[in-house]
């Protein structure tokens, strides 16, 4: 499957989400979407990454913007992780992998020699109009949620 392209719609989809409902991309028209992919709840650089987003999530919500994150874990993981963390967004699980394979985010990592595939973290920033404006691939999360901030405002 073809990632998304700039400039160009994205393809809906409907995944499970926190607060036992399930998310359609296409219901979130009219305002601004980002979507995150980390590789595992409750792990340092995911939970970190969160947090900037949680610190930040009311200057998104007045950019009319909706914050989703996506990992493979399952929704009870994510409800878990976001109650701990005091995420005010949804956790989308996906532990098919069909959102991250239609994201393009599945790639080859390496740990301690051991190779294997997993999400390598990505944001993908869709307008309004579901409108893919912007993405961020093999994302370092300092300082990250900031820059995706300012991409809101200048969408």
């Amino acid at each position: 499957m073809a990632a998304p392209t700039l400039n160009r719609v994205v393809k809906d989809f409907k995944c499970a989400a926190t607060g036992n409902q399930t998310i359609q991309l296409k219901s979130l028209r009219g305002n601004n979407v980002v979507i995150y992919f980390y590789p595992k709840d409750a792990t340092p650089g995911c939970t970190t990454e969160g947090q900037d987003f949680r610190d930040l999530h009311a200057k998104f919500k007045r950019q009319k913007t909706v914050i989703l994150g996506v990992s493979r874990d399952s929704v009870a993981s994510h409800e878990k992780f976001k109650a701990k963390q005091e995420f005010p967004f949804d956790l989308l699980s996906d532990p098919e992998e069909k959102l991250c394979k239609q994201f393009d985010v599945i790639k080859e990592k390496s740990l301690y020699g051991r190779k294997f595939m997993g999400i390598e973290r990505s944001t993908f920033l869709i307008d309004d109009n579901g409108k893919l404006r912007k993405e961020w691939r093999k994302v370092r999360v300092k300082g990250h949620a900031d820059e995706v901030l300012d991409a809101v405002k200048n969408c």
